[in-house]
């Protein structure tokens, strides 16, 4: 891995890729990287106006870049349905689960989930169970999942999914964090014992320059904080662009290990895609398999295709 960057990309022509949240920041340049080399991308964006002038921007960019914008909002299980009901293409090479909000005030998604427990896991869960079908009839598809090394802070709580006992933001962006690892873990596991070639695999960009660390104080309207936050993103953080590439690196370099975690090289900072630490409890054998069904119970998406 060392110094792997995005020239290393192996040609994607004839592929097809779904990136959530690819209107901005990692998802904006992960979209733009597949696509410049010859991936056919879907940018499954919330705002239709902030899709469609990514979708621009990219084309500009790369011109010829094969991308289409569609509406997906993470947080409406509606909206999930919808999008993975239109999807248009009979294959899906590429998933990645990118799309994310990060420590929000203390609210609730169109369903009543925990915001980020909602949006950054069940949100997802949902979509890959619903293109499922299509990651199947794909040869050697993969699942990238963005977490974060924050998923350290805390494990989930089976019994408070959704904070409600008490809700700290940072505690809850952890926990959903956690719980993308666990899914990950799980999802590979079943798609073993299935037989599949499909690859699930989890990456985080460190500490990168994104609208991300500033949207939750701006929605609290804490300006300490979010000055904070932006002099962090100018002084200390990563580009977008290098932040991206873990997640590049889990979606098309060869030999990827399911159920791998890749982060950057330096302290999960900074750096080069390298193997990245997790915390033991994300490949607890006991929890994953008690939050995937407490998942498939609360979005209503159940994986048939994977059950024994």
């Amino acid at each position: 891995m060392s110094g792997w960057n995005e020239k290393a990309i192996p040609d994607q022509s004839g592929r097809v890729a779904v990136v959530t949240g690819a209107n901005s920041g990692i998802g904006y340049v992960t979209a733009r990287e597949l696509a410049r080399r010859g991936a056919r991308v879907l940018l499954a964006c919330r705002s239709e106006a902030r899709g469609a002038g990514a979708g621009e921007r990219l084309v500009a960019e790369v011109p010829g870049a094969a991308v289409q914008f569609a509406r997906l909002d993470l947080g409406d299980l509606s909206s999930v349905r919808e999008f993975a009901a239109a999807y248009p293409y009979d294959r899906l090479d590429l998933l990645i689960n990118n799309a994310g909000v990060m420590a929000l005030p203390y609210g609730t998604t169109a369903d009543g989930f925990e915001t980020q427990f909602g949006t950054n896991h069940l949100g997802h869960f949902a979509l890959t169970g619903l293109l499922l079908p299509a990651l199947l009839e794909t040869p050697a598809a993969r699942v990238v999942t963005v977490s974060s090394t924050v998923h350290a802070l805390a494990n989930i709580d089976i019994d408070d999914l959704n904070s409600e006992r008490r809700y700290r933001r940072w505690v809850a962006y952890a926990r959903s964090k956690t719980a993308n690892l666990l899914f990950v873990h799980e999802l590979a596991r079943r798609l073993a014992a299935h037989g599949s070639d499909v690859v699930a695999a989890a990456a985080h960009p460190g500490y990168a320059a994104t609208n991300l660390q500033t949207a939750g104080p701006k929605m609290a309207g804490r300006r300490v904080a979010e000055r904070f936050m932006r002099v962090g993103n100018r002084f200390f953080a990563q580009s977008a662009d290098a932040g991206a590439l873990p997640t590049l690196y889990a979606a098309t370099a060869p030999d990827v290990p399911p159920d791998s975690f890749t982060g950057p090289s330096l302290a999960g900072w900074r750096g080069s895609p390298a193997p990245s630490w997790r915390a033991p409890w994300t490949r607890d054998d006991r929890a994953a398999p008690l939050l995937w069904g407490a998942s498939e119970e609360l979005t209503g998406v159940a994986y048939d295709a994977l059950k024994a």
